[in-house]
């Protein structure tokens, strides 16, 4: 009667051999491209950290050419092409104007939520100054790219408008649903 053999034959020691160093290449590839997705993901991070720093050092810049504008009536003419009646009327619009930049400036770095944005915003249209400043700057807004960030910005602060003067309710700080980002 004849013995049966289980198992690998004709396997020698090379073959096992090639086997253990194939599955060892595999183990280093795997490992080499998660390293790379982690350095990949915190280069990212990095960059993204870098466009916010510089995004507020322009706002640093802008604060202070705005602070400036604020005090003095004659630089204030040339920080805005916006014609008013009075220089108390053009520091509140410099105002305005620095809160609403404030507002886009911290959803851009992630300090609010769009949600949020739309909370600070919608506050604002409350005021009639700001929408006195609003309104006057139409213009300027209308040269923004479509897609931009300012631009979608600016539909949800007109949205707003729109929904607190169409609104049949004295409780303003729950008319209007932010725009899907």
């Amino acid at each position: 009667m004849a013995t049966r053999k289980f198992g690998v034959q004709g396997w020698g020691s090379a073959s096992v051999a090639g086997l253990a160093f194939a599955a060892g290449a595999l183990t280093a590839f795997a490992t080499r491209r998660r390293r790379y997705e982690e350095l990949r993901l915190r280069v990212a991070e990095m960059e993204r950290g870098a466009r916010q720093n510089a995004m507020l050092d322009q706002q640093r810049a802008q604060h202070y050419l705005l602070s400036k504008a604020m005090d003095d009536a004659d630089l204030a003419a040339v920080y805005s092409t916006v014609q008013v009646d009075s220089p108390v009327r053009q520091r509140q619009y410099l105002f305005a104007n620095a809160m609403y930049t404030n507002a886009l400036l911290a959803y851009r770095v992630e300090v609010v939520s769009w949600e949020e944005l739309h909370g600070h915003l919608r506050m604002f249209c409350q005021n009639p100054i700001f929408r006195a400043y609003w309104d006057a700057h139409r213009p300027h807004r209308s040269s923004l790219e479509g897609n931009s960030t300012e631009a979608r910005v600016g539909r949800m602060v007109d949205r707003l408008i729109l929904d607190l003067d169409e609104a049949d309710t004295e409780e303003w700080w729950v008319v209007g649903e932010p725009p899907t980002e």
